[in-house]
């Protein structure tokens, strides 16, 4: 009798043991389930992939599903959120992402949001940081062909050509992008449909970006100076969103794959001397194919 007894206490902490491990197993699952929230900058963006600079992690993936919801906070109390496309989560961009870790390690987002003056500020990081970077080659290049012919004044010379390698190391740090391709559509004056013959260049330059890594596609519309500056706004607008149309829609270029299309309205002018050739260049859609520099190392 004692023998069956001391079997059975055998028996007994056997079970105990297992039905702990269970439920170890069960708390350890659940934990790893747990939604998280991480807050930073976002450094790049690969299609559904967003690297994102945290406190604790310089380059957090996160992963954007269908079901992610993308907001942007308003109001005094940052209490009101408007919903917003992912086209709007751009590099430079602060966001709070909620979600949790998958097996890899990703944070697969469930929501992210910003607020609204953190996207305007991002949007006018990527518009000048492109512009200051042309700006700087350019220079770079008029410095060199100068160098080549007035040796007289090779010393001033190769001050200005350190001074200015020096500013394209800056931008270099700052921006994120090669430049690939580009294409310009032009408009008639107050007009925002894309004409016939543009469509093509469109869609080519959709199909090069297709076979290229870590691309995403800018698109910025542009009007002169001709009419009000409410008015000239809107038609940067409408101009830029039917380019990005036909990008999306003939080209197939996913809405992922794709910055805010920005409206700059009557700003950066181009100065041709005769008035007539410069409102006819302002009004202009410019698209850029542009690789992900940061996405690109990382692979």
């Amino acid at each position: 009798m004692r023998g069956a007894n001391l079997r059975g206490s055998g028996v007994v902490r056997i079970i105990l043991l297992a039905v702990l491990s269970s439920l170890c197993a069960i708390a350890a699952a659940a934990q790893s389930a747990e939604l998280v929230t991480a807050e930073g900058v976002i450094k790049a963006r690969d299609g559904d992939i967003m690297i994102v600079q945290t406190s604790e992690s310089p380059n957090l993936r996160v992963l954007l599903t269908s079901d992610t919801e993308v907001g942007q906070v308003q109001g005094v109390l940052q209490v009101r959120r408007k919903e917003m496309s992912m086209a709007a989560l751009i590099p430079g961009l602060t966001v709070s992402v909620e979600g949790k870790h998958n097996d890899g390690g990703e944070l697969v987002a469930t929501s992210v949001s910003f607020k609204g003056n953190d996207l305007e500020r991002a949007e006018a990081i990527q518009a000048g940081l492109h512009e200051n970077q042309a700006q700087t080659e350019q220079n770079k290049q008029a410095i060199e062909e100068h160098d080549s012919h007035l040796q007289q004044q090779h010393q001033r010379i190769s001050a200005n050509k350190a001074a200015i390698d020096a500013a394209a190391a800056r931008f270099g740090e700052l921006d994120d992008y090669y430049i690939l391709d580009e294409a310009t559509v032009y408009f008639e004056n107050g007009k925002v449909q894309v004409e016939q013959q543009y469509i093509p260049q469109l869609l080519g330059l959709a199909e090069k970006a297709s076979s290229i890594n870590g691309y995403v596609i800018e698109v910025k519309g542009y009007a002169s100076e001709v009419g009000s500056k409410a008015l000239n706004q809107q038609l940067s607008e409408d101009r830029a969103g039917n380019v990005t149309n036909i990008l999306v829609q003939q080209g197939h270029v996913a809405l992922t794959r794709i910055l805010a299309p920005a409206a700059m309205g009557e700003s950066r002018q181009i100065e041709t001397g005769d008035k007539e050739t410069e409102q006819a260049e302002n009004r202009r859609v410019v698209v850029r194919v542009l690789q992900n520099k940061a996405i690109a190392g990382l692979r």
